[in-house]
């Protein structure tokens, strides 16, 4: 429908209903005269003008999301086609679902960072793989569908050899720097990915010359097209830092804030630099989290003169049971059955996604509705304009003659591009197998990490085990040795789950290779009940056993609640079959098939993950891993 049509409807209901008109003007690009656009909203209280006589507003940089902080998008990967490509459509494909403007990724640093780890491209200095994780596949699909698309990189955690034996990034400006260069070099190289912004430490100190460093050293690669946002944290300090130092309000391109609850501070504005909520919503994706979602985007511009809006995070693509479950966009976390839910903010996204595009202007005349709600209105300066009016915060009983009530959100706009995109429903959901194995028998896996595992602290990754050309050449190793820079309270011991949640009685069997003689260890354990940035207080029952001889068996990963130890046959770099079985109350354990414990009386939790990790930061293996389970 053209505006001018509307227009006319709308003036024709003023009539019958006696009311003021809201006037919508847009058109000057500079000095280029355009047709000027006219259209006619009602609001009984009064009109509302939308002009651009004064000149346009603020430059419009997009609406995007956020992949990681952390593993948020872990299970996506699994998902069989083509509900993986139905999924990624949803969020990227132009004028077609969210439609994003944007995708910001984790550049992931081997820590904790809020629903898991994801791994560091260089776990160790002289170590450098581009193919670990998924968030450079992640950005490649979402390339594909949009190749005018955004791309940001921000770390969350870094790898503990940066530090030097301090949990700290800046021990080293030029490593830490050259660090984060290497991962854009590597996305060009190895990916063929532009990324166009780079951040410093989300949500944490920043280093006023570790700033000035990074500048430096990717103007020295050719990477001047490369721009820096500061600090993905608060307005301040880092806006009054700027106004203080030349040189550092010269290298920093655009102030990013996280959840700014739609207001700025005056420092920012007086920096005269772009600025952005690059991050908001953490809100689970039911129809009131949509609601915030669409209050947020008309409002961080109209109250805080943010031009771009980054969600946290882009796919539910995680067990729920995790923080913050169900706080994307929309919800993937059944790779095993298909099932997938495109959730309301999906649509809310649309509304200005699909009817704008960086690169326009607001207008200067936008702001909120006397009972409730806002407006904003942007042009391209070439003839077409898009207005968008949500009355998440309508007083009741408040309308317009468009026939809003609360709780609305409404797009006009000159464009004919926009749909509601859809696919055939996907399929029903469907719990978790109640009998799922493993072998890890992957020549060359696609993605470094086994299915399903969601690895909590540590890294899980598919090795090929050259000393056994054997019935364990192919396994699942965790691959670090040394505490990261955390970001989150890692555990001291690293822990991958996996499965159902309402797990109770369950069988756990799994091979195991302790590599660090005399002070190595490893586990399996069942009904695991937390993770994420909770993963350091889990409760759960957990196997041990030691390269010194001895195994233990306790009732949380940490080690205080002790059940049962003794001695075991054991030494390091050997293969072992450990067996836990958990019925009801009682519990029992098998090394190689016999029993080693029984009978152990377990009150606490009744459900939960199953799970394996290590003592400490270790090199160890996993092969075989089988469990048989039920509720």
């Amino acid at each position: 429908m053209t505006c001018h049509t509307m227009a006319e409807r709308l003036i024709q209901a003023s009539r019958q209903r006696r009311a003021k008109t809201m006037t919508a003007a847009a058109g000057l690009a500079g000095q280029a005269a355009v047709p000027l656009l006219l259209c006619a909203l009602l609001a009984p209280s009064g009109a509302y003008v939308l002009d651009d006589s004064d000149g346009l507003g603020r430059e419009f940089d997009g609406i995007g999301a956020v992949s990681g902080g952390g593993a948020t998008s872990r299970l996506l990967v699994n998902y069989p086609e083509p509900y993986r490509s139905e999924i990624l459509d949803y969020l990227f494909k132009p004028n077609f679902g969210a439609s994003l403007h944007i995708l910001k990724v984790e550049i992931g640093g081997d820590g904790q960072t809020t629903d898991g780890t994801e791994p560091s491209h260089m776990h160790y200095a002289l170590d450098e793989n581009y193919f670990r994780g998924y968030e450079w596949w992640l950005m490649k699909e979402a390339k594909k569908r949009n190749p005018n698309i955004t791309l940001i990189g921000l770390p969350w955690s870094f790898p503990g050899w940066l530090g030097k034996g301090f949990n700290w990034p800046y021990v080293n400006l030029q490593l830490t720097a050259y660090y984060i260069v290497t991962w854009i070099v590597g996305s060009k190289h190895y990916h063929d990915l532009d990324i166009d912004y780079i951040g410093i430490w989300n949500e944490r100190a920043f280093d006023i010359n570790y700033i000035k460093v990074l500048r430096r050293m990717l103007n020295h690669q050719g990477l001047q097209h490369v721009k820096i946002i500061a600090s993905d944290n608060l307005w301040e300090p880092i806006s009054a830092s700027m106004l203080l130092d030349p040189e550092l309000l010269k290298v920093i391109d655009v102030i990013g804030a996280h959840y700014p609850g739609t207001l700025t501070v005056k420092d920012a504005r007086l920096t005269k630099k772009k600025l952005w909520s690059s991050e908001d919503f953490s809100t689970v994706n039911g129809d009131v989290g949509a609601g915030c979602w669409g209050r947020i985007l008309n409002q961080n511009y109209i109250n805080g003169y943010m031009t771009s809006t980054i969600a946290w995070n882009l796919v539910a693509s995680y067990y729920q049971q995790l923080p913050y479950g169900r706080c994307g966009l929309m919800t993937a976390q059944e790779p095993w059955s298909g099932h997938y839910v495109v959730e309301a903010p999906i649509w809310v996204s649309a509304h200005t996604t699909q009817f704008t595009q960086p690169g326009w202007y607001y207008l200067k005349t936008v702001g909120h509705l006397e009972r409730g709600g806002s407006y904003v209105a942007l042009t391209d300066g070439l003839g077409n304009l898009t207005i968008i009016v949500e009355t998440m915060l309508l007083d009741s009983g408040g309308s317009f003659t468009l026939e809003l009530q609360e709780d609305e959100l409404f797009t006009l706009t000159t464009l004919t591009s926009g749909r509601k995109g859809s696919f055939p429903s996907p399929p029903k959901s469907q719990r978790f197998p109640s009998v799922y194995e493993d072998n890890f028998n992957i020549d060359y896996p696609f993605f470094s990490e086994a299915p399903n595992f969601a690895d909590q602290t540590g890294v899980f990754e598919y090795y090929v085990n050259m000393e056994d050309p054997g019935d364990h050449r192919f396994t699942l190793r965790q691959v670090l040795n040394q505490r990261p820079i955390t970001w989150a309270a890692d555990a001291f011991n690293t822990i991958s789950v996996i499965g159902d949640y309402t797990w109770s009685n369950l069988t756990i069997k799994c091979d195991v290779y302790i590599e660090t003689p005399e002070k190595g260890g490893v586990f399996i354990a069942g009904r695991v009940n937390k993770g994420g940035i909770l993963i350091r207080s889990a409760r759960g029952i957990f196997f041990w056993i030691f390269a010194n001889g001895t195994y233990r068996v306790t009732g949380d990963l940490a080690g205080w609640i002790i059940y049962s130890l003794g001695h075991a046959d054991v030494t390091a770099k050997k293969w072992y079959t450990l067996t836990l079985t958990l019925n009801g109350r009682s519990s029992s354990g098998k090394l190689n098939g016999k029993t080693l414990w029984k009978n152990i009386s377990v009150n606490f939790p009744g459900n939960g993950w199953a799970a394996i990790g290590t003592h400490s930061f270790e090199f160890a293996q996993f092969d075989n891993f089988h469990v048989e389970a039920s509720h």
